[in-house]
């Protein structure tokens, strides 16, 4: 089976599965959306469990490289922060990564592996990357502040693009992470 195949059938099956869910998504679905027999579908995949677990690895792996380019060190660890916090922003309140979200909340209990590689995948990339910037910056424990910058930059925009809230706008986005990244620089830089 060709790499093309196996990229057509987790095109179909990842906008099977953001859009219906991982219960309404048969693999028979996947099958029929991507153009294959369920034969060729088993032969690369054992079952719908395999296949979600690898539609989420190839996502987070085509978000890591725009995170890569906007977390790259600048002239100053406040203009590095605030790249990264756009781009952050940025991939978390795309309309896949939502239905992302959402998908790996309601089936955490069924498969408790997929927040595992989500957050091995991703989150962890993400944090390794800020505090690797914050260690060069002599911000104490990096690996714990890179998390709390995290946990700052995403949590309340992405909890209101979810609908616990208005959406925030551009502007508002911007202003987010200029006001987050001063009040995380507050914190955590050594004093004097």
């Amino acid at each position: 089976m060709s790499a093309s195949l196996g990229g057509v059938i987790l095109d179909a099956a990842t906008a099977l599965f953001l859009r219906d869910g991982y219960v309404a998504t048969s693999m028979e679905a996947v099958a029929a959306a991507a153009g294959v027999s369920k034969r060729t579908l088993y032969a690369r995949f054992a079952d719908k469990s395999v296949l979600l677990r690898d539609c989420v690895a190839r996502l987070v792996d085509g978000w890591l490289p725009a995170f890569d380019a906007a977390s790259a060190p600048a002239a100053t660890l406040e203009e590095t922060l605030r790249s990264a916090g756009r781009q952050m922003l940025e991939t978390a309140l795309a309309p896949e990564a939502l239905a992302l979200y959402r998908l790996l909340v309601a089936q955490a209990g069924r498969l408790p592996d997929l927040p595992r590689l989500l957050r091995e995948a991703g989150t962890q990339a993400g944090v390794a990357r800020v505090a690797e910037r914050l260690a060069g910056f002599g911000v104490a424990d990096p690996v714990w502040a890179a998390a709390q910058f995290q946990t700052l930059i995403l949590t309340g925009p992405q909890h209101r693009a979810l609908g616990f809230g208005p959406p925030l706008d551009d502007g508002e986005r911007e202003d987010w992470v200029r006001r987050s990244v001063g009040l995380f620089l507050g914190g955590c830089l050594p004093r004097g």
